[in-house]
């Protein structure tokens, strides 16, 4: 290196504020706005095919056998089934299946368009079957590199900043209504890579602009088909009282618990990971008559239904907070811990996304300690979604919104609480989680 380019000033940063007012910034803007339909119009239809795939094979296919309804039995081979299928998707299609759900809810820019068939065909398979997983990822992964593959295909040479805004822009379309606001859904986004400073504007923009676009069509498809809108949503919510003093002593509790169970949750996880990996396709299958077995064990346990410890939960929060009073504490124990381990197998194996499990083993615990004395239930249920959220994604401000906006006038109430027990738990669960890397193994032959 000479001198005179060791002293040379460094190149000012991009100002914001300039890049807004450009042409090419409103055509941004526009394209945005425009592949914003059709991907979030995909989301929805990709929501309804596993919605539609979870009630043919829990539903119908055991009735056209000749049952008189689903046996308990019943996850145990359908989710070897599941294992089967996605371990043969991420094991011969490009790609991997896509995010590891293990090492969190991680966004690494849009993927290759060669890779989008495994993603989508490996998260269908673990979740129209039964892996306890959410939808969010796969979206996050599918809406981002369906609008960079358009948008190439139109414009080949586009500067690679602007490809990187469209493909953020079509995961926010694609997630806008999941959780409920496409206001969560960007704040999740934002949170979860990392965006900050001057330039935070001009990418979440176009992202807002997309959202936006995606909620009304999200809203507009579901009323015009009958099939729902597919966002996380509570419609019965039993009053909140005001904040206590014990109920501050149960928010530190629940959050000193919450990070202990979700680091335990993950360790495990990404212990088991590179050995599913090294036996892709038996492994897999092995996670998945696990988590069938759970799902057995815990219909047999407590009577109620299997189909409580399966799926990612999203859609069994509301009637687990209106119903709480027909589960004794102990069914919600048993509840928490098939529901955790299950969690655990699915992260290790299938593809999917880790929130909602999160928010509903969360949910359960806050439910089971409000049979104790002092604390409110609906306390309990936000307290619990909030802090077990952040132990597992780490991703604290998302944690306080998802745990307080599903309550509506009853999450200002709990805030409070929220804000503590997501604090304890997240600091907590950063001085005891070591980093994935500390799990890896050494592949075969080496």
């Amino acid at each position: 290196m000479s001198a005179e380019s060791a002293g040379a000033p460094a190149a000012p940063p991009p100002d914001p504020v300039a890049l807004i007012r450009t042409r090419g910034y409103a055509v941004l803007l526009v394209i945005v706005a425009v592949l914003g339909v059709p991907i979030s119009a995909g989301a929805f239809g990709y929501l309804a095919l596993v919605s539609e795939l979870q009630s043919l094979t829990y539903d119908d296919l055991p009735e056209a056998l000749g049952f008189a309804g689903t046996p308990s039995w019943w996850p145990v081979p359908l989710l070897g089934v599941a294992g089967l299928l996605t371990g043969l998707a991420i094991r011969y299609l490009p790609g991997d299946g896509g995010h590891k759900p293990a090492e969190g809810l991680v966004t690494t820019g849009p993927p290759a368009a060669a890779h989008l068939p495994g993603i989508a065909l490996a998260a269908l398979a673990s979740l129209g079957l039964g892996a306890v997983l959410g939808p969010e990822a796969p979206l996050i992964a599918l809406g981002g590199g369906v609008a960079v593959y358009a948008v190439r295909l139109i414009k080949p040479d586009i500067d690679p900043g602007a490809s990187a805004v469209v493909g953020a822009a079509g995961s926010f379309a694609a997630v806008s209504a999941l959780l409920g606001s496409p206001l969560l859904g960007a704040f999740l986004l934002m949170e979860a890579s990392g965006l900050a400073g001057l330039m935070l504007g001009v990418a979440l923009v176009p992202g807002l602009l997309a959202a936006g676009v995606g909620a009304l069509i999200f809203t507009g498809l579901g009323s015009w088909t009958g099939l729902g809108t597919y966002s996380l949503a509570l419609h019965e919510v039993p009053p909140a009282t005001g904040p206590t003093v014990a109920e501050f002593g149960w928010a530190v509790a629940l959050g000193l618990g919450a990070a202990c169970a979700g680091a335990a949750i993950q360790r495990l996880a990404l212990f088991l990971q590179p050995r599913v990996e090294r036996r892709r396709v038996p492994a897999t299958v092995l996670m998945g008559l696990a988590v069938g077995a759970l799902a057995y064990a815990y219909a047999g346990i407590t009577g109620h239904s299997a189909s409580q410890v399966l799926y990612s939960g999203e859609h069994a929060l509301d009637p687990l907070l209106a119903d709480g009073a027909r589960y004794s504490a102990a069914a919600l124990v048993v509840l928490v811990v098939c529901k955790s381990l299950a969690y655990c197998a699915s992260l290790s194996a299938f593809r999917g996304g880790p929130v909602f499990p999160a928010m509903f083993a969360g949910a359960a615990g806050g439910l089971a300690l409000a049979h104790l004395p002092g604390l409110n239930p609906t306390s309990g249920f936000a307290m619990g979604i909030g802090a077990m959220c952040v132990s597992m994604l780490k991703l604290p401000m998302t944690s306080v919104l998802l745990a307080t906006l599903l309550l509506g006038s009853e999450g200002l109430t709990v805030m409070p609480l929220v804000i503590v027990s997501v604090v304890v738990s997240y600091v907590v669960t950063l001085r005891i989680t070591p980093p994935p890397a500390a799990f890896a193994t050494q592949p075969p032959g080496a």
